[in-house]
């Protein structure tokens, strides 16, 4: 009887003296390591799950071919409410004077008095390529670019904000028009930036305007850093605090933070609170 309560002792000793044995192999510092690398792995196991959720319920996280509402979605979303006293949005769109229903269509140039080329409309796949044909044929006559857009196609923003900082143009929003979602970008692009103070420029997060299928969470994790490193990098090579993309970041794809002009100025979204165009 003496033997036979010691045997399941000795069982557990002899189990956690393999696996003490085992790990008395490694140095302290690899234990460690690999400790570091196992909570590693599971944080990102969550995140990842986390992510996947919010790639169902919004269809998308930043595709690099961002895109403008859908026709069921207003033009104009509400402002975004926020808890942060310091970081209040604002609600300009009592000034607009826009026609949503042409803001829909695909963005078109039209060149006015003063050298002045309006951009109205969505920024639709190929719009970038008609704005360098544009400049391309009328580049001599052009001096300031004027918005009025709700977004669209991330990749023919950036284009079109990387040609307009080449031809040292001017950008602006003037009173009543509206800059959202990736138009802030193209506004970001001009030599000169200015903004009426009765315009509406707003962020919000980019997104599909149809829900995407077999995309991994991992891929979208991935698409996020891209996307994210993409306009962080043309924001500085313009200029323009990237800090002011946190606020796209933050806000839901169906609302819109609004800038208030203090901010405009602050993050060098704008150079000036007058549009140039006014000033002529």
């Amino acid at each position: 009887m003496n033997g036979d309560p010691a045997t399941p002792v000795r069982g557990r000793q002899t189990v956690g003296g393999l696996v003490w044995r085992y790990l008395s192999r490694f140095e302290e510092g690899e234990v460690i390591r690999w400790a570091f690398r196992g909570m590693l792995i599971g944080t990102i196991g969550v995140l990842a799950l986390d992510l996947s959720e919010l790639v169902e319920r919004n269809g998308g996280l930043f595709p690099q071919q961002a895109i403008a509402p859908s026709p069921d979605q207003p033009i104009l979303p509400p402002a975004v409410e926020t808890t942060e006293p310091t970081e209040t949005g604002v609600d300009p769109r009592q000034f607009l004077t826009v026609d949503e229903d042409s803001l829909k269509d695909p963005m078109r140039f039209t060149l006015g008095v003063g050298g002045v080329l309006t951009a109205e409309g969505t920024i639709d796949p190929g719009a970038a390529t008609r704005f360098s044909d544009e400049i391309a044929a009328r580049g001599e006559y052009v001096k300031i670019v004027s918005l009025n857009s709700p977004g669209g196609s991330l990749d023919d923003a950036m284009a079109m904000a990387r040609l307009i900082r080449e031809k040292k143009l001017a950008t602006e929003v003037a009173d009543g028009a509206l800059c959202a979602s990736s138009c802030p970008l193209i506004l970001s692009g001009g030599a000169e930036r200015h903004a009426g103070t009765k315009a509406a420029i707003g962020v919000h997060q980019f997104y599909a305007a149809g829900k995407v299928d077999g995309i991994g969470a991992a891929q979208a994790m991935s698409d996020a850093q891209a996307t994210t490193a993409r306009i962080t990098r043309l924001l500085a090579e313009l200029d323009v605090d990237p800090a002011m993309w946190l606020h796209a970041l933050d806000t839901p794809p169906r609302q819109l933070y609004y800038f208030s002009p203090e901010q405009l100025e602050s993050y060098r979204i704008v150079t000036g609170s007058a549009p140039v165009a006014a000033k002529k």
